[in-house]
């Protein structure tokens, strides 16, 4: 008897070509590209925390909704971060939260999911650029900006 096991595929496929996408070259540009792609009905409702798929020239391959949340925070589960990271072949990432206070400041929370994170890419060769959140009005904090990352 020859037991079987589920078969796995990986895969991921481009819809739009990634040279025809701007170059990511500062937080503002890459809080711009993330604020036209939040729904705006649930950027002062709840929090949502996001990943933002890099190639190697900081071209955008994607932006991919890893947790949605409540109010006042939401969970990241770092094995289905890096599942869609490692899947799309991605060499660096933005990482990106909503704040529906309206208040950009990270928490200590914050702060210690960024520097996690941060560890667990160092493993795979992938660079964390920077982590923003967003905030209804358009603001956006940074932690590259800021000397947190």
């Amino acid at each position: 008897m020859n037991p079987k096991v589920n078969e796995i595929k990986i895969s991921y496929r481009e819809h739009k070509q990634t040279a025809h996408i701007p170059q990511l070259t500062s937080s503002r540009s890459a809080a711009r590209l993330l604020h036209a792609n939040w729904d705006p009905d649930t950027l002062a409702l709840k929090e949502s925390f996001k990943v933002l798929l890099l190639n190697n020239s900081n071209r955008a391959k994607g932006i991919y909704q890893v947790s949605d949340g409540g109010i006042t925070g939401t969970i990241v589960d770092l094995r289905i971060l890096f599942a869609v990271v490692l899947k799309t072949l991605s060499v660096a990432i933005i990482l990106a939260h909503n704040h529906p206070s309206g208040n950009p400041r990270p928490s200590q929370t914050d702060k210690q999911l960024t520097q996690k994170i941060k560890r667990a890419a160092e493993l795979f060769d992938i660079k964390v650029l920077d982590h923003l959140i967003i905030v209804p009005d358009g603001d956006y904090f940074s932690f590259a900006d800021n000397g947190l990352l």
